[in-house]
């Protein structure tokens, strides 16, 4: 049996935007890797998968596909009983896609259609991101149907707008003094009540308002001056991206990083901002020097993930 490796990803702009039709940008993350094997199941870490596994082919079995997208739930059963497992070191409940890895690694393998990614046109995608959607439900309630995605096609997406997705070339990366880092909060982050939390807040007018108005606006410009390498603009929309979630998203930002967010605008040195739908796990960090940002943020587990 092949084992593609399916990457996990990192959602670079757009967290909750996207939910109210902001763009987004996000790439795959090759630190981070799973793909299903066989095994005889004598590890608790395998017994564990095999068993999440199984429960999550029960689930298959009663989710109705399009014709195009049918997946062979039988195979998968029966290689559940003959001791599959997803092997991955993706990290749970760090924003990371750890199920989108796993939703991406099922469907390659077990759709009755078999594709290529490199040659996926834009409305497929639009049609496989609905799909992927209902496939990762599962594990969230509701998915957008992004992660799978990114984890399928390993290639920067995209985000139009609730419904179109389109691949993009993103600026090769330069062994420069910028960075774009993770940060490890130190403690798991669950999408659900977060995802609650944010639609509790959005029953509020003024907070539906500054939203549209000012958290979309900062998040698209950031993703258009980031595309295009523009680096002072995309420095100060980035700021304002951080002002506003430390002001709007402070349930959502980990306690261990109130204090180090604030002093990352106040000194300009680094901002922060969440990294999928916060609560803990990882949380993204940008700086134009990141021997500073690294000073002034010891005693954190950080990850370069892209220099500039």
């Amino acid at each position: 049996m092949a084992n593609p490796l399916f990457h996990a990803k990192i959602l670079l702009f757009g967290e909750y935007g996207i939910i109210e039709d902001s763009q987004g940008l996000t790439l795959p993350y090759s630190f981070y890797k799973g793909t299903l094997k066989f095994s005889d199941l004598s590890s608790d870490f395998e017994q564990k998968s095999n068993l999440s596994l199984k429960r999550y082919s029960d689930y298959l079995s009663s989710l109705e596909l399009p014709e195009n997208f049918k997946l062979d739930v039988d195979d998968f059963k029966t290689d559940i009983s003959n001791g599959l497992f997803f092997d991955s070191n993706i990290p749970q409940g760090y924003g990371v896609g750890s199920s989108g890895a796993l939703v991406a690694a099922v469907f390659e393998r077990y759709s009755l259609v078999k594709r290529n990614p490199d040659t996926i046109t834009k409305d497929e995608l639009k049609d496989l991101k609905k799909v992927f959607g209902k496939l990762e439900s599962y594990f969230h309630g509701t998915s957008s149907g992004i992660d799978p995605l990114i984890c399928y096609m390993n290639l920067p997406i995209l985000i139009e707008n609730r419904e179109n997705v389109d691949k993009v070339s993103i600026p090769n990366g330069e062994w420069g003094k910028g960075a774009i880092f993770l940060i490890d909060s130190g403690t798991v982050g669950e999408t659900g009540p977060m995802v609650q939390i944010f639609f509790e807040k959005m029953k509020t007018e003024g907070f539906r308002k500054t939203l549209k108005e000012e958290f979309i606006r900062y998040n698209n410009a950031c993703i258009d001056t980031f595309l295009r390498k523009d680096i002072n603009p995309f420095f100060r929309n980035l700021k304002k991206l951080s002002v506003w979630a430390y002001e709007h998203f402070r349930p959502m930002i980990p306690e261990s990083l109130y204090q180090v967010w604030k002093k990352g605008i106040d000194t300009n040195a680094y901002y922060l901002k969440l990294c999928g739908s916060g609560g803990g796990g990882y949380i993204l960090g940008f700086t134009k020097d990141y021997a500073r940002a690294e000073r002034m943020l010891q005693g954190f587990n950080k990850e370069v993930i892209y220099r500039f």
